[in-house]
């Protein structure tokens, strides 16, 4: 069986999106921040393999958490763009009471 390649989305309003709709389906944020920072890497050899991104997402899914295990689940929920639409992710993940 063959594994179809993942399709790099050229649209930035549409990356974004899809950014916001994976981060908020598996986070639950109360914030929810996106930041498009791909215009400071035009010319990068990744940039061919989607955006570069800065997230600040406020989520109860972080209490309790060290930070690179808040960065994972962050990881986890857009691991299906990373390449394809995604390919720098900065990331400022938070707890409510962090705010």
């Amino acid at each position: 069986m063959v594994t179809p390649t993942p399709q790099l989305e050229d649209d930035p309003a549409r990356r974004r999106q899809r950014l916001h709709d994976a981060l908020a389906t598996a986070l639950e944020p109360t914030d929810l921040e996106i930041f498009d920072d791909s215009a400071q890497h035009v010319g990068h050899a990744g940039a061919r393999e989607g955006g570069h991104f800065r997230v600040r997402v406020v989520s109860h899914r972080f209490v309790g958490l060290a930070v690179r295990e808040r960065h994972r689940l962050v990881y986890d929920a857009v691991a299906g763009l990373m390449g394809c639409g995604v390919h720098a992710l900065s990331i400022d993940a938070r707890t409510p009471a962090q705010e």
